[in-house]
């Protein structure tokens, strides 16, 4: 699976912005599709996941009813919208995919198989 991320930039607090991650190499039937960020001198940390197949999706508390993790399977693209965004919220933001991933591993960077090369976020305060 080649997984390719876009749209990041820099934006203000309270606003938002919208990444991509459009993915190739093979179907997703089985994959759980996640988002991580990391921020200078930080560990890699979950911010959210979706199920390819059924839809569902999980989310970090931190990021909880400000951000939304959707499919759009015409084009093989799983979004991250990201509202009411804050200064912590900066960082790179990377998608991930994982074959066959029960709800439990899903915020475990190292149960997914592959990455994007990821996209810089940076929410000025």
């Amino acid at each position: 699976v080649q997984l390719q991320a876009s749209g990041g930039g820099l934006v203000q607090a309270g606003g938002s912005l919208r990444l991509s991650c459009a993915a190739s190499g093979r179907t997703l039937n089985n994959y759980a599709m996640g988002w991580f960020r990391q921020a200078p001198g930080k560990e890699r940390e979950f911010v959210g996941a979706v199920k390819w197949s059924g839809g569902s999706t999980t989310y970090a508390d931190a990021v909880k009813g400000r951000f939304t993790i959707s499919t759009d399977k015409a084009k093989n693209t799983v979004i991250l919208q990201m509202n009411s965004l804050k200064a912590e919220d900066t960082g790179v933001y990377y998608c991930a995919a994982g074959a066959r991933l029960i709800t439990s591993s899903l915020r475990t960077p190292g149960n997914y198989g592959y990455w994007g090369q990821g996209t810089q976020v940076t929410v000025s305060s």
